[in-house]
């Protein structure tokens, strides 16, 4: 979104840019970068005869990529699952928590400690607890890892964006007694909307990535992690960045699919 220019005197409107303008931009740039990094990438490794088991060329990862697509997209699934689940519950506690710290200032300075603690916990030391914890022949662990890790980023976005809202704003509303609910609905939320956003970007990446970790260290063999771990270990380095591949696009689609959404509500709000 930019902020149009106008006259002197004048009051400055909130334009919200085209989503195709939005797309081009997105997509455009990196597209490009990428493409030059594989081309790179393989032109190194034909020069200097680099062995697979330091890094495979892109031609042989692809080849894989092709050969296994399968197996791959039911490890995207199980991983894409479970992270799905930790990025919906995660969201909803941190969102939900937010707003308690908001409106209650004690329950806001007892949080500080809570995510900060939460905010430093290696998925490493908490991975195996869990599955102790709730049994390895569950997907459980790899949830509550992936919602633990989208909580802080949506709780701390959330609660920057409720305290965006201006004095001026807060008091205009009280003058013309407005009900909370209205406040909420034609103040609060629409200045914190965008900060919540922000969060779920970031959290949509940060789900996929615990969840992903997470399968390192037990569970069922429906994940990526595994598939990575099992590749590499029987030395077939192709098929385990292969996996790597599909983890990383399922990444993408997560980060997306919620940028797609944010546009989409950006522009509706926006009127065009």
């Amino acid at each position: 979104m930019t902020i149009g220019t106008t006259a002197p005197g004048a009051t400055a409107t909130l334009k919200v840019r085209p989503l195709s303008d939005a797309r081009l931009a997105t997509v455009l740039a990196p597209l490009v970068l990428g493409v030059a990094t594989i081309g790179l990438w393989q032109l190194v490794v034909d020069v200097f005869s680099i062995d697979a088991f330091i890094v495979p060329s892109p031609q042989a990862i692809w080849t894989e990529f092709l050969d296994s697509r399968g197996s791959i997209w039911d490890g995207m699934v199980g991983t894409g699952r479970n992270a799905l689940w930790g990025l919906v519950i995660g969201a909803v506690l941190g969102i939900l928590g937010a707003l308690v710290a908001n409106a209650i200032r004690v329950i806001d300075l007892m949080a500080v400690p809570i995510i900060a603690a939460l905010s430093v916990v290696p998925i490493v030391a908490l991975a195996p607890v869990l599955y102790t914890m709730f049994g390895a022949a569950a997907n459980t662990a790899r949830v509550v890892v992936a919602a633990l890790a989208v909580i802080i980023p949506v709780y701390l976005n959330t609660l920057r964006g409720l305290r965006q809202v201006k004095p001026v704003h807060r008091e205009l509303m009280h003058v013309y007694a407005a009900p909370p609910t209205f406040v909420a609905r034609a103040v609060t939320l629409p200045t914190a909307t965008p900060y919540v956003f922000t969060g779920l970007r970031i959290a949509s990446s940060l789900a996929v990535i615990s969840a992903l970790i997470a399968e390192y260290f037990g569970g069922p063999v429906d994940g990526l992690g595994k598939a990575i771990t099992t590749a590499a270990s029987s030395s077939n380095y192709p098929l385990a960045w292969a996996y790597v591949l599909g983890s990383i696009l399922l990444g993408l689609a997560f980060y997306v699919v919620m940028l797609v959404i944010e546009l989409r509500l950006a522009r509706h709000r926006g009127g065009t």
